[in-house]
């Protein structure tokens, strides 16, 4: 069972067939490559179609760059990238999930976005132990019929001095419109 807070806040109880209360997660799935990663539906704002985004320069490689969002520029980390994928054109499928990560919010691009779900946290298991790379930012697997999801904890996704990086854009930005 998951134990991250995280997973807790957003979490509803349901009588299961035992006559007790099950935790349900409420999550937002999406596909990056072949992978199906989850989201706490709570951090997510919104999902957009892909549009074009602002390139800004000296950007590390997994900053797509930023979008003005009614008015507010928002940076765009392409997901893709950032879990050590090759980056791929943007398709008809491609999406942006708008989300809070700790204070700020950021987007972050992804090949699809499928469904939102309710799962029973008694199905969600701690990430497994290989290695450092993902441990960081997978907080949990989730079991869904015959398929597993990753779930994401985006506050972890991106390490202090990454998100400053990341931000750093968006005052770029921000400070050339004005």
């Amino acid at each position: 069972m998951a134990s991250s807070a995280q997973m807790e806040h957003t979490a509803s109880k349901k009588i299961g067939a035992s006559g007790s209360a099950v935790e349900l997660l409420q999550i937002v799935t999406f596909q990056v490559d072949a992978e199906v990663f989850a989201l706490d539906i709570l951090k997510v704002h919104e999902i957009i179609r892909f549009q074009p985004l602002t390139r800004v320069p000296n950007l590390p490689s997994y900053v797509e760059g930023v979008l003005n969002l009614r008015g507010k520029v928002i940076p765009v980390v392409g997901l893709r990238q950032r879990i050590g994928l090759e980056r791929k054109e943007p398709t008809g499928t491609t999406k942006i999930i708008v989300a809070s990560v700790k204070d700020n919010v950021l987007g972050f691009m992804v090949d699809s976005v499928s469904e939102v779900l309710r799962l029973s946290a008694d199905t969600v298991e701690p990430a497994p132990r290989l290695g450092e790379g993902g441990k960081k930012y997978v907080s949990g697997v989730g079991k869904v019929n015959d398929q597993l999801l990753l779930l994401l904890d985006l506050d972890k996704l991106l390490s202090e001095d990454e998100k400053k990086e990341v931000l750093a854009t968006k005052a770029e930005e921000t400070g050339k419109s004005e």
